[in-house]
C-alpha cells in the first residue's frame, strides 16, 4: 500500500514531468526506475501516459500519481518561441534539460515549463501558454484507469479558482491526494493557512504535502540547490499538521542527508530534474529497452539515487 509506503519514510517518488507527455520517454523512465527499486511515479495526466507508466512497470508493484494544476502555475505551462523576435543563437536550445527545443521550435509534449529557456533568451522571443484544462473532462477517464494518487498544484495566487477545484477533486476521488506547494509569491503564513484550509475537509494522513522549494531547479548536485526544498519541508513540519511531507523542487542526491541534519522527518522525497539528467544519455537511445548493457549501466546510476533516500 502506498501509505505503507510513506509511513516508512523512505518514499522515493520519480517525477517524469507533469507537462511531459513523451508517452515512450515515461515508459522508459517507469522501466528503470522500477526496477532500480522505486514505487511511486508522477506523470502527466493523460490516458496515454498513464498506460505507457503501467507499461513500463511492467509486473513490478508500482503507484501512478497524476498532476494537475490552475492556471500559472509553472508544471501546467508549455514554452513557446516568436520567431520574429528570435535571433537563432540557439542558447535555448543549449539549456534545455528536457532537449525540447530544436532549431529554435518546441516540441510541445516534452515542454515541462520550467523556465530555463526564457532565462537565458535575451531577444524576449519566448514565452508561456498556460494549460488551464477543466478538471471535469480530465480526471473521470484518468481515476477509470486506475491511478493511486492525485497531485493537485497551487502555486498560483487565484484562491477562489484553488478551492473550486480541490472541492471538485475531493468529490470524485476518494484515495490519496496530494498538494504540491511552494511559497514563491506567499508568505510562509499564507502557505500554510491555504494547506490548513485545504486539509481541513480530509481524514488525517490521507494528504500529502509535496514541499516544493524551487520547482523543477534540482540540475545541480549539491547542497545549496536542495537548500530551498528542505526549508520549505521545515515550515510545514513546523505547522503540525496530520499530513505526510515529501520534499521536492531542487531535489538530489544531497536532499536526504541535509533534511536529517536539519531534523526534517520527511516520509519521501520527489525528484524529477535530477533523476531524469543522471541517466538522460541511455534514456534517449532509441535501443534503450532492447539494449541490456545500456539499460543496466542506466540502472546503476538510478539504484544509487533512490539508495539515497
Amino acid at each position: 500500500m502506498l501509505k505503507e509506503l510513506l509511513e516508512a519514510g523512505k518514499c522515493f517518488k520519480l517525477v517524469c514531468g507533469a507537462g511531459n507527455e513523451d508517452a515512450l520517454e515515461v515508459e522508459k523512465l517507469v522501466a528503470l526506475y522500477s526496477k532500480a527499486g522505486c514505487k511511486f511515479f508522477d506523470v502527466s495526466a493523460k490516458p496515454e501516459i498513464i498506460d505507457a507508466a503501467k507499461k513500463g512497470l511492467q509486473d513490478r508493484e508500482g503507484y501512478i500519481c497524476v498532476s494537475v494544476g490552475i492556471k500559472g502555475d509553472p508544471h501546467v505551462r508549455k514554452a513557446q518561441i516568436d520567431y520574429e523576435k528570435c535571433a537563432g543563437c540557439h542558447k535555448c536550445e543549449e539549456i534545455c534539460p528536457q532537449k525540447t527545443i530544436k532549431h529554435c521550435k518546441v516540441k510541445t509534449a516534452r515542454c515541462i515549463g520550467c523556465g530555463k529557456c526564457y532565462s537565458v533568451c535575451t531577444h524576449g522571443a519566448i514565452s508561456f501558454l498556460s494549460e488551464n484544462k477543466d478538471l471535469n473532462e480530465v480526471l473521470p477517464p484518468l481515476i477509470e484507469k486506475g491511478i493511486d494518487c492525485i497531485e493537485f498544484h497551487v502555486m498560483g495566487e487565484d484562491e477562489s479558482g484553488i478551492y473550486e477545484k480541490w472541492d471538485y477533486i475531493n468529490s470524485v476521488y476518494d484515495g490519496l491526494l496530494s498538494i504540491c506547494t511552494a511559497r514563491g509569491k506567499l508568505s510562509e503564513e499564507k502557505m500554510i493557512s491555504r494547506i490548513e484550509r485545504m486539509t481541513a475537509i480530509r481524514k488525517p494522513y490521507t494528504t500529502i504535502v509535496q514541499a516544493d522549494g524551487f520547482p523543477m531547479s534540482g540540475g545541480k548536485d549539491d547542497y545549496k540547490t536542495t537548500l530551498q526544498a528542505v526549508a520549505t519541508a521545515e515550515i510545514v513540519q513546523n505547522a503540525k499538521m496530520p499530513v505526510y511531507i515529501m520534499l521536492s523542487g531542487g531535489t538530489n542526491s544531497k536532499t536526504a542527508e541535509l533534511a536529517k541534519l536539519c531534523g526534517i522527518n520527511y516520509n519521501g522525497i520527489a525528484i524529477g530534474t535530477f533523476a531524469r539528467k543522471i541517466v538522460n544519455r541511455y534514456i534517449e537511445r532509441e535501443d534503450f529497452l532492447k539494449n541490456d548493457y545500456i539499460f543496466n549501466e542506466a540502472l546503476n546510476i538510478a539504484r544509487s539515487l533512490v539508495g539515497n533516500v
